[in-house]
Parts: C-alpha cells; sequence; structure tokens
C-alpha cells in the first residue's frame, strides 16, 4: 500500500495555473509548489503576477509565469507550449481563470436592480463574460489534451461555481449559464480523455474572498446575505481550497474523473 506521502506526491509535476496571480488561482499555484510541483501561472494583471510568484520563490517553491489572456486562444497555446518546452512535459492543469459578472437583477435586500435587468446588459459585457469563464475553459482544456495525449496522461481541474447548479438572482446573468457550460463541458471532456490517462474534474466554490467577488464582498449587504447562507457562518478564503485542489492533482484521486466537488460552507443545503 502506498504511504499517505505517495499518495499525494505532486513532486516534479508540470503544472499550469490560468488566473492564478490571485484569489483560487493563487492558492491553488501555492500548494503545488509547496509540495514540490514545477508551476506556471498565467494571468492577465502583470502586478499580481509578480507579487504571486515572489512569494512562492520567497517560500522555496519552483515558478514562473507568463502573461497571457485565456480569451486569446493563440497566446494560450504559446503559452502551453512554452511550459511543454521547459519542462518536457505538461501534467496537471488548473483551468481557473474568471471574471465577476456584476450585480443581478436583485440587490441582497431582494429589491429590482435595473442595471442587473436583461433587457439593459451591455452585450460586450455577456460576450467578455462568456469568452473568459466558458471559452477559456474551452481552450485550456484543448491545449492540455494536445500536450497530456503524448505523454500518457494528466489532470485537469477545473474551476467551476456553484452558480452553475442554484439560480443567484443576486449574481450577474451571464455568469450562471457560463459556470453551467463548463460543468457539462467537464463531463463530456471526461468522457473523451479517460481512454487517454487524461483526468478532468471540478471544483464548484460557493462565496469566497478573492478578487472576483472581493470588491462586492467588501459591501456589509452583500457579505451579510452569503454568510447567511453558509451551515458554518463563514464565506470560504481560498486556504480552504488547498487540500482538495492537491488530492485532485495527485495520485491520491487516480479513479476519480468527471466528478464535481462542491466547497461552499454548506451554503446550496440553504439556498431556497
Amino acid at each position: 500500500m502506498p504511504s499517505v506521502q505517495e499518495m499525494f506526491d505532486v513532486s516534479g509535476k508540470s503544472v499550469i495555473v490560468t488566473g492564478g496571480g490571485s484569489g483560487l488561482g493563487r492558492a491553488y499555484a501555492e500548494v503545488m509548489a509547496d509540495n514540490g510541483a514545477n508551476v506556471c501561472i498565467f494571468d492577465i494583471d502583470e502586478q499580481r503576477l509578480a507579487e504571486t510568484v515572489d512569494a512562492i520563490k520567497a517560500a522555496g517553491g519552483s515558478v514562473w509565469s507568463q502573461k497571457v489572456d485565456v480569451s486569446d486562444r493563440a497566446a494560450m497555446a504559446a503559452g502551453f507550449d512554452a511550459v511543454a518546452e521547459k519542462h518536457g512535459r505538461i501534467d496537471v492543469v488548473f483551468a481557473n481563470a474568471g471574471i465577476d459578472a456584476g450585480p443581478g437583477f436583485l440587490t441582497p435586500e431582494g429589491d429590482r436592480n435595473p442595471d442587473g435587468a436583461i433587457d439593459a446588459m451591455d452585450d460586450e459585457h455577456w460576450d467578455r463574460v462568456i469568452a473568459v469563464n466558458l471559452s477559456g475553459v474551452y481552450t485550456s482544456i484543448k491545449n492540455a489534451a494536445r500536450h497530456m495525449k503524448k505523454t500518457g496522461g494528466g489532470r485537469i481541474i477545473v474551476t467551476s461555481s456553484v452558480a452553475a447548479q442554484i439560480n443567484e438572482a443576486i449574481v450577474g446573468t451571464p455568469y450562471m449559464p457560463a459556470k453551467a457550460g463548463v460543468d457539462h463541458l467537464v463531463r463530456n471532456t471526461a468522457m473523451e480523455l479517460g481512454m487517454f490517462g487524461i483526468h478532468v474534474n471540478c471544483i464548484s466554490p460557493g462565496p469566497f474572498m478573492t478578487n472576483i467577488a472581493g470588491g462586492r464582498l467588501k459591501n456589509p449587504a452583500d457579505r451579510a446575505a452569503f454568510e447567511a447562507q453558509s451551515l458554518i457562518g463563514r464565506i470560504g478564503d481560498p486556504e480552504d481550497v488547498k487540500g482538495l485542489a492537491l488530492y485532485l492533482a495527485s495520485p491520491a484521486s487516480s479513479y476519480v474523473t468527471g466528478a464535481q466537488f462542491v466547497i461552499d460552507g454548506g451554503s446550496m443545503l440553504r439556498i431556497a
């Protein structure tokens, strides 16, 4: 029987984290680097990239970065190729990058919000949310599969959201269909890629204090609305996701694919 250390061993693995400059992506990058992986972070924000890389290096981790917009398909292909050339392979991909969709059609107090109404929505905003939150995941999985097939397999871990499975009136409308599409894409590609030794799984967070919602959660009303849903009385911290991320990236999850792991403090059990 393998030891616990062997089951969760990711040392020497070549890892890509999209949207790794902050929030959950930074947590993924940190836990992988802390456990001996070689991590490359993709992010569009150069300042956050630099801060995260510096912090991980200061802790003794192996990390580097590329400025990449996940909606730029040519840049994504080139970025994946650069990682494969540097490390000889790509073993683990966290398809994590995402953006906030703004306020929904209701306020946290339950009042109608005209700015979030479907007929007032800006088409460019809709297109950008879909391009990053759904098409960016497609591009990540596509490039991961292209490289992982050459080396006999790998792990793809996608960040979705509980918003894919519930109705969220206080969250911007484009967010839900984007994340619902991500959930279906994870299941479908898990079916397709299993024969190549590629596992595709999904982390579905509830409310977390990250940059994607950090601005809103500084608003007492917004934060209270989300905290009230949690069975443990708080919203998530990026540290809370590290154990699950390591599990899905490691041999411990060798019989897991096409799965969706909700990590929400029990919020979905309370949401009406």
